[in-house]
């Protein structure tokens, strides 16, 4: 009970801050001497995830819903229209890229010393963006080209350690729009990309060989666990992002890259944690 409980934590609040959910879900079995937890639950925690975006995000959604069918209408003026647009070029890159090299992407970029040096080199970049940035633009403002490019970037998502939302962030704050419109694009872009993610997992279950995964009630549990934590993750980052900068995560992406270097580089060389044996 207790591993469906901090993962299912680890994963929802790691998903929505721009921290690197994938490092962090590496660095926990680590911490405590976990086997993987199977695909059933992995699927579980993003559908906790996936409705926590929903939930929270509830006017956003149903105008995405609306703007969709504004597109098939050929409505393409209204503003809720737009925004399914550019939900829709944004998803884009990282759905082709996903599709034709997820294979190798898992075989050849799961390396925790890579994991380390993207969590560091994309937490300065973080960092700089929200400095650079202005805080004019909003979503409404925000062109298809825009929509674009932060598409583009979420691309590199799919190397763990850069981390979606933090990417995705940081290509907003570079292109001008202000951290809270940043943080409230991300997240509705999340909502297609967890879809596709565990969609994704519900193929694999189907079409490979059942693995070992905990009770249905485990299940259900971490379910329960990671949609109540997506939500107050949510809201705690758009609260603080009313009054302060990106600067506290990429601070602490920089501190987790350094202590993964020495997880997974110098620990076997100076075992100075014991406890992490």
């Amino acid at each position: 009970m207790l591993q469906t409980v901090i993962l299912a934590l680890v994963q929802s609040v790691a998903e929505f801050l721009p921290v690197s959910s994938s490092a962090h879900l590496i660095l926990t079995p680590r911490l405590f001497g976990w086997n993987d937890q199977g695909m059933a639950m992995d699927i579980a925690l993003h559908i906790g995830t996936l409705f926590s975006v929903l939930i929270y995000f509830r006017k956003d959604t149903a105008a995405i819903i609306g703007g969709s069918f504004d597109l098939l209408k050929r409505r393409f003026a209204s503003p809720r229209a737009r925004l399914a647009l550019k939900l829709g070029i944004a998803c884009a890159p990282v759905f082709l890229v996903g599709f034709f090299c997820h294979t190798y992407i898992e075989e050849y970029f799961r390396n925790p010393r890579l994991i380390a040096v993207t969590a560091i080199v994309f937490g300065i970049l973080l960092y700089w963006a929200d400095k650079k940035g202005t805080s004019a633009g909003n979503v409404e403002q925000m062109g298809l080209n825009d929509a674009f490019w932060i598409g583009a970037a979420q691309v590199l998502a799919l190397i763990p350690g850069v981390s979606r939302s933090g990417i995705t962030m940081t290509a907003a704050r570079a292109l001008g729009i202000n951290r809270e419109e940043s943080a409230r694009f991300s997240m509705l872009l999340s909502i297609p990309t967890i879809g596709a993610a565990g969609a994704f997992g519900v193929m694999q279950i189907l079409t490979q060989p059942a693995g070992e995964n905990p009770p249905e009630k485990m299940i259900l549990l971490g379910m329960l666990i990671a949609f109540a934590a997506g939500i107050l993750a949510i809201g705690f980052l758009m609260k603080w992002l009313k009054h302060s900068s990106f600067a506290i995560f990429a601070a602490y992406r920089i501190l987790l890259g350094i202590f993964l270097f020495y997880l997974f580089l110098l620990y076997p060389l100076y075992p100075l944690l014991d406890f992490l044996s």
